[in-house]
């Protein structure tokens, strides 16, 4: 069976005269995504990126003299493999040298392949570790507040994430399903690492048709889908921490929470009771005070801390709750919550981080497998910064930070090294990070299409995709092990991250200890072997390396019993303790309270948006929201057919309530101009009753098409939302992104039509050998 493998999916592939002509759904999934169909026009088409490229005005001037302004605008020359080698190895060397290895920055943020070996972070890390390391980044932009805080408060994170109650403990227990954020079933296409088989459609059905109750708490009806004829409770973005904080004082007023279960369980409780009732700041915490914040009836909030108190309740936290300012505080008041009606450790009640998150949450089977991936080496450099810091770092070199109680320096860095990722769809006030990125000396991408990222780099060197390598899609979070057969031939002369960096070290002098004497596929059956061995230790027989590369794939077996969080801690929590101070669920954090943060107070606590003036939104703005896109993964394949399709008159959509609308005489389909002061884009607007007054909605991912001439004045002509975001940490605690905190205004456009350029290829001036080397081809 010829096969592949991606974080969208698993199918089976077609090819015609040496190159891919269809993918087709992989037998044992239901649910496939549609987001692989956009690789298949793009493959060989205008933006691909076929030999190294040197940004003009860097060839000719050199690190330091290179016009960076030009980044994002300049031409590009193409070059052979052998000059891009001799380049990229000289130059880091020249910094090293001059500089040390903290100046090259790496932390190289983003998904890239699903295959376990061909993973670019993995890849780059190894290689900058042998060296002599990197400045590194420090969480993800999916959750980076929750990552900081959740182990001051229940010992851990990113265990309890992938390692909550499984969707079948749901199905057979929960009465009660309470999801902030909803459960948008578009994110569960994907999956880290790969995908066998979708799940998340099928077991929300399951659970709804069990008679599981489903109340979706979002500005946005799509987050829960329409067959579980949800509840939904429109809230006010940003304000999910003071709905839930007094869901906690109507607990504690009517004296319905489960006070036996706080007194063994937890710590701390007496002061935030104390909070709930105003005992310092006179305010009580009621469901009136928390109506005129978060737009939700009192009488919506009373009735459902009732049905809370006297249903077996399971609540659901969205990743995309941390990222607003102060994003550390919904996850700390969920789990309170839940420690308030104390079924923490029951089948089907309690809390989870992000069901449909990824298609890997709420999966029942063998946990963080032992999956052996390529070793990273040690990195000598200690220097890191939190991981939507960038532009602080890149702007003040040697500026103290705040992280987790410690204060910190940013690097002053000469080298962007970015391989798998796209820094201009992830970060926020992309037109602040567009001026601090003419700030290196050097910046060196790796990937295999002309995005932002590409046409903002010095040197670029083109990748393969998934499709033109082998690899094994094989993941700690996903049962099936999938051999992922190379396609079809590299495009023009692109290569995969393994042979680009082994060229470097040969000029560094480090290729042996980079490569170890092994070559791709004897690294892939080195970590397929040491996996066997290691899962042999859990009771699995894996199959011989050669009898999974004939069969093409297999799968674990699922847990006959339903994963439940934290059940020994509850049936035990003395020989289960926690891996907090007091080895319980920590309501009040002494360890907070004495980093001494305002902006992180050491109890869940309301506190008001810096963008709101006088404590409230401003009635002439709406509060825009960055969802996770349907047709693409972040920002891959945005240029493919899938994702183009979506799109208005070329535009990126923008979700706007119909009454917002018409008050601002804008119709559907019409382009219309969002902006506040960071910056502007163009949008395509799509009219809807499924949000709620008040609120847009902009599906990132976009590339990002800033107007070079300016006479527009748009900072993005396509749709990027990142343009209009705040760039700020969420507190002095985590320092994650804030994105979802940000206000703007919305009208029709009204300039003449605009040529979106994302998707068109900068000027690339051929060399004479590159030009044969074309004809060779």
């Amino acid at each position: 069976m010829q096969l592949t493998s991606n974080h969208w999916g698993t199918y089976q592939y077609k090819t015609e005269n040496g190159k891919v002509t269809a993918l087709l759904p992989f037998g044992d999934d239901s649910q496939p995504s549609e987001i692989g169909q956009g690789i298949l026009d793009v493959l060989d088409g205008e933006t691909r990126i076929t030999h190294p490229m040197v940004r003009q005005s860097w060839l000719e001037g050199g690190p330091g003299n290179s016009q960076p302004e030009k980044r994002g605008a300049d031409r590009y020359v193409a070059i052979d493999w052998d000059t891009a080698s001799q380049l990229v190895g000289e130059e880091l060397q020249r910094v090293i040298d001059d500089h040390g290895n903290q100046a090259i920055f790496a932390g190289s943020y983003g998904w890239a392949s699903a295959g376990r070996f061909h993973h670019a972070q993995s890849q780059i890390h190894r290689f900058l570790n042998v060296v002599g390391g990197y400045t590194k980044s420090l969480n993800t932009y999916s959750f980076a507040a929750a990552e900081v805080m959740m182990p001051h408060v229940i010992g851990d994170f990113r265990n309890y994430t992938y390692n909550q109650t499984s969707w079948q403990s749901v199905i057979a227990n929960s009465e009660l399903f309470v999801a902030f954020g909803g459960v948008p079933l578009k994110n569960g296409q994907i999956g880290q690492g790969g995908v066998g088989r979708h799940i998340q459609r099928e077991s929300l059905l399951a659970a709804h048709q069990n008679g599981v109750k489903f109340v979706s708490v979002s500005p946005l009806k799509t987050d829960m889908a329409d067959e579980v004829q949800a509840e939904w409770l429109t809230i006010r973005p940003n304000t999910d921490t003071a709905c839930m904080i007094a869901l906690c004082y109507e607990l504690l007023d009517k004296q319905l929470y489960d006070q036996q279960f706080l007194h063994r369980y937890t710590v701390g409780f007496d002061k935030f009771a104390d909070y709930l009732r105003g005992v310092d700041d006179g305010v009580a915490k009621t469901a009136d005070w928390a109506a005129a914040i978060c737009d939700v009836p009192s009488a919506s909030l009373r009735d459902l801390a009732m049905q809370m108190a006297t249903h077996r309740t399971m609540l659901s936290l969205s990743w995309s709750l941390t990222r607003q300012a102060h994003g550390e505080q919904p996850f700390w008041a969920g789990v309170v919550l839940a420690a308030m009606l104390g079924q923490i450790g029951l089948p089907g009640g309690g809390f989870g981080f992000g069901y449909a998150a990824t298609n890997t949450v709420g999966n029942n089977f063998l946990r963080n497998m032992p999956i052996a991936d390529l070793p990273q080496g040690r990195n000598q450099v200690s220097s890191f910064i939190p991981v939507a810091r960038i532009v602080d770092m890149l702007e003040t070199p040697g500026a103290a930070f705040a992280y987790n109680g410690k204060i910190y320096h940013y690097p002053d860095i000469k080298i962007i090294y970015w391989a798998g990722g796209n820094p201009f769809h992830h970060h926020q006030d992309l037109r602040r990070l567009r001026r601090a990125w003419q700030k290196p000396d050097t910046i060196i991408v790796h990937d295999w299409c002309w995005n932002a990222s590409s046409k903002h780099a010095d040197i670029v060197l083109p990748t393969t995709t998934t499709l033109e390598r082998s690899d094994i899609a094989m993941s700690p979070r996903d049962n099936y092990f999938v051999a992922m057969q190379q396609a079809q031939a590299p495009v023009g002369s692109a290569r995969d991250d393994y042979d680009i960096l082994r060229g470097i070290g040969r000029v560094m002098g480090v290729e042996e200890s980079f490569t170890e004497g092994r070559d791709a596929d004897e690294w892939q059956r080195w970590m397929y072997d040491v996996t066997r061995q290691s899962m042999a230790a859990y009771g699995y027989a894996l199959p011989s390396y050669a009898a999974f590369l004939k069969e093409g794939w297999f799968k674990i077996d699922e847990f006959t019993e339903p994963t439940v969080i934290l059940d020994k801690f509850r049936a035990d929590p003395i020989a289960n303790k926690l891996d907090t101070p007091s080895g319980k669920i920590e309501i009040f954090s002494q360890v907070i309270a004495g980093f001494g943060y305002g902006d992180c107070p050491p109890h869940p606590a309301w506190l008001t948006p810096p963008e709101w003036l006088g404590g409230k939104q401003h009635d002439s703005q709406l509060h825009l929201l960055c969802n996770q896109p349907t047709h693409k993964l972040h920002s891959q394949l945005d240029h493919g057919s899938v994702s183009r399709a979506a799109k208005i008159g070329g535009h990126e959509p923008v979700l706007i309530n119909a009454d917002d609308a018409a008050a601002r005489g804008i119709a559907d389909g019409a382009i219309v101009r969002v902006f506040n002061a960071r910056g502007a884009c163009l949008c395509g607007a799509r009219l809807s009753r499924e949000i709620m007054p008040g609120v847009l909605m902009i599906s990132t991912g976009a590339w990002f098409d800033p107007d070079i001439s300016g006479e527009s004045g748009l900072d993005c002509k396509h749709g990027n939302p990142n343009v209009l975001t705040p760039d700020r940490g969420t507190s002095s605690l985590a320092q994650g992104p804030a994105a979802h905190s940000c206000l703007v205004d919305i009208e029709p456009w009204v300039g003449a039509p605009v040529e979106v350029t994302a998707f068109t290829a900068p000027q690339i001036i051929q060399t004479g050998r590159i030009a044969q080397m074309d004809d060779d081809i």
